[in-house]
């Protein structure tokens, strides 16, 4: 059988299959449960394979790369297009097929174990950040419903629900008392997970060079870091700084026609997490960028000074972005402007 371009579509239980040979004519039509995947594509000679990124593409992808097989993995935003008629396994199968074989295709970066460990931190860690935040955004409806109003933020809640639990001349029930209380017991529990995983993280840190010489940029800690190093792995997988920017939505949306060039907002497309941390991380550049004197800090203000303060993190961020693509690269320490 000669195959030289294969598209898997990937499922929980069942696989469908679908190949064609060097002129792109179909020789391959199969359907396959999932303990019959790898022992087929051990005996097929080696071929380029296309799947979509899914929850267990990089497990898939890393297992038909130890059979000799190219693996790419696909956006399924870049699949659609392809499909013919209805939408099913075999059409999305063929979909894929003539999808990894077009050369001007972006793919996936197949991500290594180490990766994948250091992505479930902070996939865990950012679940819990998002519980604790729905937690105390309810405690806080739910007092004011008893009269009693705590400010906007956690630090705010933590500091004053003791409070309002010794204090016996407010509105608030004994039912009322017993279920906040239950929030705040929750709430100390979560953030010992927060803590613990944070502990985690660091310790990646630590370890990791590279890690710790993406910090070295103004804006990015430990967390930045761990989490770029987490999600793109490889940078050359990247044609340059700008090209990194854009896969983590900082660009601007395009809507032109003709003559016409139209730049919207950011596109907000790719990795939302860590497009957050690099504008959290560019918002603390931002407010201090008064007491700098330097290229940098100059090229900060004016921007604030001419945009706003909002689009000059955004700035600041996408020029980390391509910062730290260079610095991932080619591997070169980071220079401070001038």
């Amino acid at each position: 059988m000669n195959v030289t371009t294969i598209g898997i579509d990937l499922a929980k239980n069942v696989f469908q299959i679908h190949g064609v040979d060097a002129d792109e004519q179909p020789v391959l039509r199969k359907r396959l449960s999932r303990n019959k995947l790898l022992p087929f594509f051990a005996n097929l000679p080696p071929a380029l394979i296309g799947i979509e990124a899914c929850s267990s593409s990089n497990h898939w992808a890393r297992e038909l790369q130890r059979l000799g097989h190219q693996v790419r993995q696909i956006s399924p935003q870049y699949v659609k297009p392809y499909v013919k008629s209805n939408k099913n396994d075999y059409n999305d199968a063929e979909a894929i097929c003539e999808a990894v074989s077009r050369p001007g295709m972006r793919f996936v970066p197949t991500k290594s174990l180490t990766q994948q460990d250091i992505q479930a931190l902070h996939r865990v860690r950012e679940r819990l950040v998002r519980d604790r935040t729905a937690l105390v955004n309810q405690t806080r409806g739910l007092l004011r419903e008893y009269g009693v109003f705590i400010p906007v933020g956690i630090r705010a809640l933590r500091r004053q629900i003791p409070e309002v639990l010794g204090n016996t001349h407010n509105q608030l029930t004994p039912l009322a008392r017993e279920v906040v209380a239950d929030q705040y017991q929750r709430l100390r529990e979560i953030d010992r997970h927060v803590i613990d995983y944070d502990r985690r993280i660091d310790s990646v840190f630590r370890n990791n060079e590279l890690c710790q010489r993406l910090t070295e940029v103004e804006g990015v800690g430990p967390l930045t870091a761990t989490a770029l190093v987490a999600a793109v792995g490889d940078a050359n997988e990247f044609g340059n700084g700008r090209h990194l920017a854009a896969w983590l939505g900082l660009v601007p949306r395009q809507h032109s026609s003709g003559a016409r060039t139209r730049l919207l907002g950011i596109s907000k497309r790719g990795n939302t997490y860590l497009r957050t941390l690099l504008i959290h991380g560019a918002r603390s550049v931002v407010r201090r960028c008064g007491s700098n004197s330097d290229a940098r800090g100059h090229w900060i203000q004016g921007i604030k000074t001419r945009r706003g303060f909002n689009r000059a993190c955004v700035a600041v961020a996408n020029k980390n972005a391509r910062i730290l693509w260079a610095l991932m690269a080619k591997a070169e320490p980071y220079r401070q402007a001038a």
